[in-house]
């Protein structure tokens, strides 16, 4: 077990943390603008910003990744300057960043290892990393391999490895965006388990009713400034969304009265193999998606979604062209290029790499993926006005905020990316859309006019599969979700009796497990 440190709230009236006039410029650019900002022990402090508010950059200076422009951080009343990451974590300051740094065909005790200082035998420390996990409530085996282990076990080793440092001070980005409802819930006694023994956690989320839920104290950014600390549970969810944008977030509403029409997409009993060795095989899935409708599949990263949509999209394609039919014709055969010609229109979840080409500006990434069905080119030469025209639609459109009228993509913030990528596909009013993860890591106002332009699609005849590890998005504009779990899809349930707690459970594999076993009888 840790050594906890038992120190209340404002004891001695010393914040643990404290950043005053915390200043980073680059260049003419204030990415923290003199942020003042107090972490007290047994206190689980908040940070919420729109993307592009400075979140990152203020944690990544309080963990040593960068050093800032002006300005002065206190531990324990004592200013602090730090080199580098590890003089942070010898003081007792721990981070868990929202991406893994993990090495799938190393096993947990070795990924453990390469982030420890190695005073300890391997034995001893994978003795004390199994300790240390069951303790907590976070299990894990130090002998398996990382590829072997679900998304949720493998974010329990990112926490346990910083918990093996003995932290005094936590920082946690995003924690619970790859999990179940019933594992985020496990994840929130943990949290209230390290406030109670003495430790300061900073939380970083875009789920707000989470923060009320969780959060003892909430610091707010916009544009770089901090404008507001608060109590988050006398705020409601849509007053700290207003603090965030500095101004209300606008109300997604379905259509009245829309109205289904033919099925647009049906994929009949698809399974493929994967091309990675650690990939998912999909196995008989089928669904049905007509015109007018939102269907939304859940789960937990890693269960299989990645590879349908390289299905639906011809990343990869079938033996067989019935496997895939798209507005009535068969295409499990054919590339992306002519599945787009069909109508179609695809937006991966990695906007940048997969969704747009990263020194590319805007205009030619619009050309990428426009130029099979537009007027992008026309007898062989490629037009310019075209492409820009599709910038500035969807600039307009999506409130894409940028620093010139066509930038390279890698240039603007990941919410505004994301705006962009998902703008791009709907303006060109798609027969059929299919979005892995459209509001991934987005703020609340981007995710809004995301998930408002998705729902103006379907009102317009358009079939639309949404996949998202975001149960309360998939709630609020699916009318229809269906769970992917081990490569399997589940029976969808209409969005009115999809409970949390059920698509929960079916995440975490209860209900499909018994159908597949029911499966194998029956064969």
């Amino acid at each position: 077990m840790l050594d906890p440190t038992p120190t209340g709230p404002h004891s001695g009236g010393t914040p643990l943390l404290q950043t005053i006039g915390l200043t980073k410029r680059y260049g003419d650019f204030l990415a923290n603008d003199s942020i003042d900002i107090e972490i007290w022990p047994q206190q689980i402090h908040a940070l919420l910003g729109e993307n592009g508010a400075g979140k990152s950059t203020l944690v990544k200076t309080i963990y040593g990744l960068i050093q800032p422009s002006d300005g002065e951080m206190r531990w324990q009343g004592e200013k602090m300057v730090l080199s580098g990451p590890s003089e942070a974590r010898a003081r007792g300051i721990g981070m868990v960043f929202q991406h893994f740094s993990l090495f799938d065909n190393l096993t947990v005790a070795e990924n453990v290892a390469l982030g420890l200082d190695g005073k300890e035998s391997f034995k001893d420390m994978s003795a004390r990393l199994e300790q240390v996990s069951n303790v907590y409530g976070l299990p894990l085996d130090p002998r398996r391999e990382v590829w072997q282990l679900s998304v949720g076990e493998r974010q329990r080793i990112e926490i346990v490895r910083a918990l093996m440092q003995n932290p005094k001070f936590l920082i946690l980005d995003e924690p619970t965006a790859v999990l179940t409802p019933q594992e985020a819930d496990q994840l929130f006694v943990v949290l209230q388990r390290l406030k109670a023994e003495g430790r300061a956690i900073l939380y970083i989320s875009h789920k707000l009713e989470e923060v009320k839920r969780l959060c003892d104290t909430a610091t707010i950014l916009r544009g770089g400034k901090k404008v507001s600390t608060c109590n988050p549970r006398a705020e409601t969810a849509a007053s700290l969304a207003r603090m965030m944008v500095g101004a209300d977030i606008k109300e997604v509403k379905a259509a009245a009265g829309r109205k289904t029409t033919v099925p647009r997409l049906v994929v009949n009993d698809l399974g493929m193999e994967p091309d990675d060795p650690h990939g998912v095989k999909l196995q008989h899935i089928s669904l049905e998606l007509k015109g007018g409708e939102i269907l939304g599949i859940a789960g937990v990263a890693g269960n299989g979604q990645d590879e349908l949509f390289a299905a639906l999209s011809g990343e990869r394609q079938s033996m067989d062209p019935g496997t895939v039919v798209i507005d009535g014709q068969a295409a499990g055969h054919l590339s992306i290029t002519q599945r787009r010609k069909l109508g179609a229109a695809f937006v991966p979840e990695e906007r940048l790499g997969h969704g747009t080409a990263p020194r590319m500006k805007l205009s030619e990434n619009a050309l990428l993926t426009g130029h099979a069905a537009s007027g992008m080119v026309q007898r062989g030469f490629i037009n310019t006005a075209a492409t820009l025209k599709t910038v500035d639609r969807a600039t307009e459109a999506f409130d894409v905020r940028k620093a010139k009228r066509d930038p390279e993509a890698a240039s603007l913030s990941g919410g505004n990316l994301q705006k962009f990528v998902v703008g791009r596909e709907i303006l060109r009013n798609p027969a059929v859309l299919v979005v892995n993860q459209p509001t991934w890591g987005v703020d609340a106002g981007a995710a809004a006019v995301i998930r408002q332009a998705l729902l103006d699609l379907a009102a317009g005849g358009a079939a639309i599969l949404v996949t998202s590890q975001d149960l309360d998005e998939l709630i609020e504009i699916a009318d229809r979700i269906a769970v992917m779990f081990h490569g399997r899809l589940s029976e969808p349930l209409a969005t009115a009796d999809a409970s949390r707690e059920k698509l929960g459970l079916l995440m975490g594999g209860s209900s499909l497990a018994e159908k597949e076993t029911a499966h194998a009888v029956g064969a």
